[in-house]
């Protein structure tokens, strides 16, 4: 099946006086339909960019220097050839917008008008994008409400008479205005306390069952990802590390950072551990190093690390096979950009 999203050789930089900030290089990532994928990596990674410059939501100094993103939904493809989002014109991407491809923003508190009820915000969203008398957008915003969990009363609260997850709960009714059938959830549970997270959490997951969209779900917590997410991909310096199913990352974690990113939080089974944080900071991606950005902070580096060209590729073990199912590109692909580190070394090493 083909992919309903299909990001290729996304590069994106932030164009400063001191040089290009070079924030994604190279990226490329699919979604299919009703598909979860989950986007990880600490701040500064990339990955708010990658989703902003594949849907053209950046603004200068920011800058798409190369890539495709082929969008292949159903009503505006009509079962033809993708469309390009990076070579729509405005009123072409007017229309896909929101209606097509919708987009929950970090920080609820700052995406939601202060001094708009939500009934107006969920008012304009709906007559935007859909054509449909007062009255009927008025049911189809009660109705967007219901379908998040929120009472029809809050229709007429302001956001700052809202707790932090009704907040978050109204940005998701509005992403759902339209009917998309992609989603994509940018950090849409930071803030909110873990009871509240595992609320929303949970109600993400049903509407993607009851309503079908596919979900980009944008994150900084690998173990929300493990449990929520269909694929997972790794992202550190604007570049992609690893990804593959759920399972893969859970059975045999193949890049030294995400088995970092494993080691971050607790395990809730086996015995206590000891958790270890990843030393050192990101790079400067005005002139990150050559070949792998990680190996400044990596325990297994070794020269030949400096001239890895960061092509993702299916992961061998120690005997130098490939698992069942590792293709390229494949649906069951488990992929990394690391060719020096196999995952049983990974699960037995420094960063264990």
């Amino acid at each position: 099946m083909s992919p309903i999203l299909d990001i290729s050789d996304l590069s994106v930089v932030y164009r400063t006086p001191g040089g290009d900030v070079r924030a994604v290089e190279q990226v490329n990532l699919t979604l299919s339909a009703g598909e979860v994928v989950g986007l990880c990596g600490e701040s500064g990674s990339g990955k708010s960019t990658l989703a902003y410059g594949a849907t053209r939501l950046l603004r200068p100094p920011a800058l798409v220097t190369s890539g495709s993103v082929l969008y292949s939904g159903r009503r505006i493809t009509s079962g033809g050839d993708p469309v390009d989002l990076l070579a729509m014109d405005h009123r072409e991407l007017r229309a896909t917008r929101w209606r097509e491809i919708a987009i929950v923003f970090q920080s609820a508190m700052n995406a939601l008008n202060p001094v708009l009820r939500v009934q107006d915000q969920l008012l304009d969203a709906v007559r935007a994008h859909l054509r449909m008398p007062r009255n009927e957008a008025r049911d189809k915003a009660a109705t967007l409400l219901d379908l998040v969990g929120i009472p029809r009363n809050r229709l007429r609260a302001y956001p700052h008479e809202l707790s932090g997850g009704m907040r978050q709960r109204v940005m998701i009714a509005m992403a759902l205005a339209a009917d998309p059938e992609v989603v994509i959830m940018d950090e849409p549970t930071t803030a909110l306390d873990v009871v509240v997270q595992r609320d929303i959490l949970a109600q993400i997951v049903e509407l993607k069952e009851t309503l079908g969209f596919a979900i980009m779900f944008i994150t900084h917590d690998l173990s929300l990802l493990l449990e929520l997410a269909d694929k997972i991909a790794v992202m550190y310096a604007g570049r992609l590390l690893e990804t593959g199913a759920a399972q893969d990352f859970m059975r045999a974690p193949a890049h030294p950072y995400t088995r970092g990113l494993l080691n971050s939080f607790p395990s809730l089974h086996g015995s206590r551990r000891e958790l270890t944080g990843i030393p050192g900071s990101p790079p400067d991606l005005r002139d990150p190093p050559p070949g792998c950005p990680f190996v400044p902070r990596c325990g297994y580096a070794v020269p030949a690390c400096t001239a890895v060209d960061m092509t993702l590729e299916p992961v061998a073990g120690a005997n130098g096979l490939v698992a069942a199912g590792a293709v390229p590109g494949g649906p069951a692909g488990h992929l990394t950009a690391c060719p020096i580190v196999t995952p049983e070394v990974s699960q037995e090493g420094v960063l264990s």
